[in-house]
Order: C-alpha cells, then structure tokens, then sequence
C-alpha cells in the first residue's frame, strides 16, 4: 500500500499560481501511476492531471491543459501540480491518487486504489 499527504492548497487571486505537492510513503513509488483529481461543493470528482510511473506519458484535462503542469520525483517520492493562470472555476478540493493495476495512464476515479486527504484550493476574482 501506499500512504498519499497533500500540501500547497491555499487562496489565491485569479491569474495567480500554486504548486500542489503530494507526498507518498509505503510501497516503492515508482511503481505508481500518480493522478491529481478535483472536486468542487456539488459538483462529482473530476480529473485534473496525471503521469505514468516512469513519468514520460502524461495526460490532462481540456480544462486545465496549458495551465496545469504535472510532475513528479521518484527520488524524493513526490507528485507535483503546478497550477498557472488560475480561475475561480478552479476553486475546488485537490485530490493526489496513485495507481499501481494498469499499465495505461487512466483518467476515471474508479482506476485508482489510493488516494490522499485532499488540500483546498479557493480562486478569487
């Protein structure tokens, strides 16, 4: 198994920026596919960013892409979401996920096994 912390949510004015950080421990975490999700007040769980355990695929929502940037660093067991040009309409609890079953990088809830307590991000206009 493996244990997900995330860190780095805040309130930030529209057009600024944050870096999310999600620290793993437990099991070897290269051996993860690593997701960042999203979820605002009403509204389902939604796919934000991921990268591949070697971190050479990554995918992103049309939402965000362009603005969001995902990354990790296998030595220091972290995944990272850079979040540029924020808008309110990301306001939004962040979710750090891992996945350790599929050989594809997946982008639905149900393909990840793990998953962190969430930070909050809050975008004012």
């Amino acid at each position: 198994q493996v244990q997900l912390v995330e860190s780095g949510g805040g309130l930030v004015q529209a057009g600024g920026s944050l870096r999310l950080s999600c620290a793993a421990s437990g099991r070897t975490f290269s051996s993860y596919a690593m997701a960042w999700f999203r979820q605002a007040p009403g509204k389902e769980r939604e796919f934000a960013a991921a990268m591949s355990r070697s971190g050479v695929t990554t995918k992103y929502a049309d939402s965000v892409k362009g603005r969001f940037t995902i990354s990790r660093d296998n030595a220091k067991n972290t995944v990272y979401l850079q979040m540029n040009s924020l808008k309110p309409e990301d306001t939004a609890v962040y979710y750090c996920a891992a996945d350790d079953r599929y050989a594809v990088v997946r982008t639905t809830p149900g393909a990840y096994d793990y998953w962190g307590q969430g930070t909050q991000v809050t975008v004012f206009s």
